[in-house]
């Protein structure tokens, strides 16, 4: 995973030289886009590798996916969202610049992501790229990614706790949408069936929502770069709070079995995305 986040830290750092001194927005857009674990850019490049894709053009997908993400976790930290100091182990983009400038920060990087699976870089075929662009902004926007925060927001003010039911199919939108488009995206860059790696993405997707609330109960704030045990704070319904730690962990163990078994297609290939999917519930952050 290591290496994947170089080449996507390489492909970004090439476009912000490209972009330039912008003032304090495109230097915000740097700071908001760097670190993390790159799990969504990870899975383009590895889906592409089993596509026999060249990494030099996944890469534009893999920093998209990634621009994208780095868009929602600005907005997310926002006031209006969850209020967030700490991102990373750093200041949010709002405590270390301002409000306005998140703001512009996450709509220049979502802009950003589009842009770069336009360049024919990554793929000759203006079919491919198109299909890239919708599949991506159905992941991200109102039918899925926009529509899960939607979700979460809509929940919290109804002061309502969730089924079980009801915060999956959530979280499938929330943080399964991307995680599933970064899987399928090697595939449609080779214009293949991208069902296995769909059922995969699914499956993987809510096992790391699942680690991502166990982490939150018992994780360590300082390693995990944010502040944690806030859900139970506000009362918010989890994976936890519904099916207890032991139940959660059972439930993402399965859930990785399930993306292992996906995988059987692409035989010995794909060990990196079974190590990977492993990782996934292992984390510490």
């Amino acid at each position: 995973m290591a290496l994947a986040a170089n080449r996507i830290q390489a492909r970004l750092d090439a476009e912000f030289a490209r972009i330039g001194d912008q003032g304090p927005v495109a230097e915000a857009m740097a700071f908001a886009s760097r670190g993390g674990k790159r799990l969504r850019g990870f899975l383009v490049l590895e889906s592409a590798r089993l596509h026999g894709v060249d990494p030099a053009q996944a890469e534009y997908a893999a920093a998209s996916v990634e621009c994208l993400h780095a868009y929602s976790l600005v907005h997310d930290d926002l006031p209006c969202m969850d209020d967030d100091d700490l991102r990373r182990g750093l200041p949010t983009v709002h405590r270390k610049w301002d409000e306005g400038i998140a703001v512009l920060v996450g709509d220049a990087l979502q802009t950003l992501a589009f842009e770069l699976l336009t360049r024919p870089e990554m793929a000759a075929d203006p079919a491919r790229r198109v299909d890239l662009l919708a599949s991506l902004a159905e992941a991200s926007g109102i039918e899925g990614m926009v529509l899960g925060q939607a979700q979460d927001i809509a929940a919290e003010t109804a002061g309502r706790a969730l089924t079980l039911e009801e915060i999956t199919a959530l979280q499938a939108n929330k943080t399964g949408a991307l995680i599933r488009w970064s899987a399928e995206a090697g595939a449609r860059l080779a214009g293949a069936d991208p069902a296995a790696l769909t059922r995969y993405s699914t499956a993987l997707g809510l096992a790391f929502q699942i680690a991502d609330d166990i982490l939150d109960v018992e994780g360590d704030a300082e390693a995990a770069g944010k502040r944690l045990r806030k859900d139970e704070a506000a009362g918010k319904a989890t994976f936890v709070s519904l099916l207890g730690l032991e139940g959660a962990r059972n439930r993402a163990r399965t859930l990785v079995e399930d993306a292992e078994t996906a995988l059987a297609p692409y035989g010995a290939q794909a060990e990196t995305l079974r190590e990977a999917a492993r990782f996934v519930i292992s984390r510490r952050h």
